[in-house]
């Protein structure tokens, strides 16, 4: 047996194998650069991404709605009148956290319970004409911000923003 430095066998303590790779043989296992390079996107990205978001919320019309809260609006105003159980599906929240913001959105008159249109038993949830103009409104100021600010890029900057939305709406939705 052929031994290195040390008399170990050739690549030990070195991570490779003879095939100049960790881990079991028939494994690739990806260079330190390579996840370096992801870990670097995928924090960079991360950041951006919240940074933005907490941009955008801070041109919302006032502080009175947690983000759950103005997410199920939303959500109601673009797929209309739903049950608490589907709301809370498209929002990826548990049925008791949706029931207590539908709760929260009624009392402030934003959102409305009615009997389902076909099973007198259950109930939907539907946008308010207050919780039509609060979305509106919320979504007039985002714009006109991001709107802004787009106007000053340059116009490579904004084609790039413009092929990546549909990207990031691939990994919103994952």
């Amino acid at each position: 047996m052929t031994t290195g430095p040390g008399g170990e066998p050739p690549g030990a303590g070195t991570g490779t194998g003879a095939a100049g790779t960790a881990g079991p043989p028939g494994h690739a296992v990806r260079d330190c650069a390579e996840d370096d390079s992801e870990d670097q996107l995928t924090s960079s990205l991360r950041i951006a991404v919240m940074r933005l978001a907490r941009r955008l919320r801070a041109e919302k019309s006032d502080d009175t709605l947690t983000l759950t809260q103005l997410s199920a609006l939303a959500s109601l105003a673009k797929y209309g009148p739903l049950s608490p159980t589907a709301l809370a599906e498209i929002e990826r929240v548990q049925p008791p956290s949706m029931t207590r913001v539908i709760a929260h959105l009624e009392q402030l008159g934003l959102a409305t319970r009615v009997a389902h249109p076909s099973d007198r038993r259950q109930s939907v949830i539907e946008l308010a004409a207050a919780g039509r103009d609060r979305i509106a409104e919320d979504r007039r100021r985002s714009r006109a911000w991001l709107a802004r600010v787009l106007a000053d890029l340059e116009d490579g900057d904004r084609a790039a923003l413009e092929a990546a939305v549909p990207l990031l709406e691939r990994l919103a939705q994952s």
